[in-house]
């Protein structure tokens, strides 16, 4: 397949499907699907560990430490001095705190730092995030905004961790997300919003293979 981009960019708010369909679509496009979220939940796992909150302190700690971000055919691997990352960076607790640890500009320099060199390394790559079209890769050739209404994406994640899709539990779920969402578009340092020249999909009605071939057919 001939590939147009270098970087495809998908940016949206919380659990609208950025890194399943980010995954998918690199897997159909023979690129490397580079998880930016993994990487702040990496560093706030971090920062749950060593019970810290100041930014220049939390940099200093992942300094202290060998983070391992590494390509495993189209997916990529964390790790912290040798440890898989990946089932404690799912943790609830980490999930609860990434949205303020990920505010913290000094903690974005430092992940946009590793996300723009594994890209340099690796060649064309689809990364997912909230800023990736507008702050770590501005000039993306392809940006997409992915997104659905809060209701849809509740149901969606509620799904996803095996709990019952109920009205209460949605309507709860629901407004989590819609908070996040707020707090991610009102901070200061590289907010969610879409960017001018993106895309913009809304996958409120649309199955996963119909958003996934929607973004391959624009990408190739």
């Amino acid at each position: 397949m001939n590939v147009k981009t270098a970087v495809i960019a998908i940016d949206g708010p919380s659990a609208s499907g950025k890194s399943s369909t980010a995954r998918e679509v690199a897997a159909r496009l023979g690129l490397v699907h580079l998880d930016s979220g993994a990487l702040y939940r990496l560093v706030t796992m971090v920062a749950l560990r060593s019970r810290l909150r100041d930014p220049g302190a939390i940099v200093a700690a992942l300094d202290r430490h060998q983070v391992g971000l590494s390509r495993n055919g189209n997916s990529t691997l964390l790790s912290i001095d040798g440890e898989d990352a990946e089932p404690e960076i799912r943790s609830p607790a980490v999930t609860a705190a990434v949205s303020d640890i990920a505010a913290m500009r000094e903690v974005r320099d430092w992940v946009n730092q590793r996300l723009r060199a594994a890209a340099a390394e690796w060649g064309r790559v689809v990364m997912d995030g909230r800023d990736i079209g507008t702050d770590v890769f501005p000039d993306a050739e392809l940006k997409i905004y992915l997104t659905a209404t809060a209701e849809e994406r509740a149901r969606r994640r509620l799904r996803q961790v095996g709990r019952d899709i109920d009205a209460d539990a949605v309507a709860m779920e629901a407004g989590e997300l819609a908070e996040r969402d707020r707090r991610d578009a009102a901070r200061d340092v590289a907010p969610l919003r879409q960017a001018e020249d993106a895309l913009l999909l809304d996958t409120t009605t649309m199955t996963f293979e119909e958003q996934v071939g929607w973004i391959v057919a624009r990408a190739s």
